[in-house]
């Protein structure tokens, strides 16, 4: 069975252009909540039964952009986990991220996806060299993009968050990272960079969604600028972050003075359970607390903690308070609660970097798209934090690839 989608969407929820190449989405951890999520609704949105409310690719932001239909996008992935995307889907229901209607009606197109997914890389159960992995998940991207008749393939990172990593002599240098790579006492990279470094050499585009290392080493840039083919990250702007970058601007703007910034999230589910671990939760922190020094200009109190909340499940909710100055030295503050379902934030935001990364490679970018910063808290070759001027960046952008001719 083919996991294509096909051409059975309405036109009215489609980003209409005359951009025809076949694009393939590989999802690194794709049996995930919000890899589930993501692939849900992109049958979904395919099928007419949902619009594509979330995706920025499909707001009038982006109406001048020259971007694949949905219809003409194929999905697959790895994973290290099992648990096929039906049975998550089940469990994403149970959990309110997923109508049960929406899956009634794609759970069959669910399964066709299946089909397309393969084992991840693991490095405390494979016994492989790095190298070794790395040419099964690139040929697994490439066999997949053959299957499927793809003009290109966009490979996202929705795994679970890593520990940050120091980086080494072989981090710098594309071909010492080679050599390394062979060596079986050895495991240089992350799971993150290796999935990167696999898809560079497969002539895949790359996202990372997750604040991990990625594609974030000068080796892996090395590779993309040589392979000819574009990267983004990291780590998706979806919630307390998200309002941050519209809230600073707006005290700085006004001339009041920020005293303090203190934040509190409560998560469970996936998320909640990696962030339990102190080592992984100091990349999301990190990627996190940059953003308000940025934004206010000057170093801020701020502490931030994430806790884990079992019984939330997908749900998470932050907590702000915000203390600040204004004329005459007056003392005021400001509280605000987000409470947002996560795979429903992040999933048409996969969808949509998969999209505009896939345009960028059509028109012959590669290495770094600090454009994309839109999407990220931690983004990749810019300081820019603010989201209405990332907004005006990206959509000058996108707008600047329409017309550019298919590869």
């Amino acid at each position: 069975m083919t996991t294509t989608i096909s051409s059975t969407a309405t036109p009215d929820t489609i980003t209409s252009g005359p951009r025809q190449e076949r694009v393939g989405l590989w999802l690194n951890g794709a049996r995930g909540s919000v890899a589930t999520t993501a692939v849900t609704g992109l049958l979904a949105i395919r099928d007419g039964i949902e619009e594509p409310t979330g995706c920025v690719t499909d707001s009038p932001l982006l109406h001048d952009a020259d971007l694949t239909p949905w219809t003409s996008f194929a999905v697959g992935g790895h994973d290290v986990v099992t648990t096929s995307l039906v049975h998550r889907a089940d469990a994403l229901v149970e959990s309110g991220v997923v109508p049960a209607r929406v899956l009634a009606q794609v759970r069959a197109e669910l399964a066709d996806v299946e089909e397309n997914l393969r084992r991840g890389y693991d490095p405390l159960a494979d016994d492989e060299t790095q190298a070794e992995a790395a040419t099964r998940l690139s040929a697994d991207i490439l066999a997949f993009q053959e299957r499927h008749a793809l003009t290109r393939v966009v490979v996202v990172n929705v795994a679970s968050t890593e520990p940050p990593v120091s980086v080494l002599a072989e981090h710098r240098d594309l071909d010492q990272l080679v050599d390394a790579l062979a060596d079986p006492a050895r495991k240089v990279l992350p799971p993150s960079a290796l999935v990167a470094y696999a898809a560079f050499r497969a002539g895949a585009g790359f996202v990372d969604f997750t604040p991990s290392t990625g594609a974030r080493l000068p080796a892996l840039e090395q590779l993309a600028l040589r392979q000819g083919v574009p990267f983004t990250g990291s780590d998706g702007k979806t919630g307390e972050t998200l309002l941050r970058t519209v809230l600073a601007p707006m005290f700085t703007s006004r001339a009041l003075r920020v005293l303090s910034w203190a934040g509190i999230n409560l998560l469970g589910g996936g998320d909640g359970a990696t962030l339990e671990d102190p080592a992984n939760a100091s990349s999301k922190l990190v990627s996190k607390s940059g953003v308000l020094p940025a934004l206010l200009g000057s170093p801020v109190t701020a502490p931030l903690h994430i806790d884990n909340v079992p019984d939330l499940g997908d749900h998470k909710t932050a907590w702000d308070h915000v203390s600040f100055e204004g004329f005459l030295g007056v003392r005021m503050n400001m509280q605000i609660t987000w409470s947002g379902v996560d795979s429903t934030l992040a999933a048409p935001l996969v969808l949509d970097l998969a999209r505009l990364v896939a345009a960028a490679h059509a028109a012959g970018r590669s290495g770094a798209l600090h454009e994309l910063g839109f999407f990220f808290k931690d983004p990749v070759g810019t300081d820019q934090h603010a989201l209405a001027e990332q907004a005006t960046v990206l959509r000058a952008w996108a707008s600047g690839l329409k017309g550019a001719p298919v590869a």
